[in-house]
């Protein structure tokens, strides 16, 4: 009669399976943290576009007139507050003006999160 050989996994091949499972585990948590960075970094620029876009309509809805330079705020959207830069641009047609809005995220120092360029004409008298 041959001797039976034992069943089961030697304590090389768990290490082995445990060192596998480890590398695989660290890649899987890896990729789940990139992940929800570029969610925040997605959701700060969509904020952003809207403060930007806010703007272009506030100068439209008022008929402001803006006169050519650059002017700053800040405007409070989603529980946090945000700078905006707009720079006010002449163009060919003396009836409208160039607006682009540049906005600046609460963390983003003066890296813009955003920008929007737009129009706005002048009230008619």
């Amino acid at each position: 009669m041959t001797p039976r050989r034992p069943r089961g996994f030697t304590l090389l091949e768990t290490l082995v399976a445990l060192a596998i499972l480890a590398i695989a585990l660290s890649a899987a948590f890896r990729a789940m943290g990139v992940t929800t960075q570029s969610s925040g970094e997605l959701r700060e620029r969509l904020i952003g576009d809207w403060v930007a876009e806010n703007r272009l309509a506030e100068l439209r809805a008022t008929g402001a007139w803006p006169n050519p330079g650059t002017n700053e705020g800040t405007a409070d959207q989603a529980g946090r507050s945000y700078r905006w830069r707009e720079e006010v641009k002449n163009t060919a047609n003396p009836l409208f003006r160039r607006v682009d809005v540049a906005v600046f995220g609460p963390d983003s120092g003066d890296h813009a999160i955003a920008r929007l360029s737009g129009y706005v004409a002048r009230p008619l008298q």
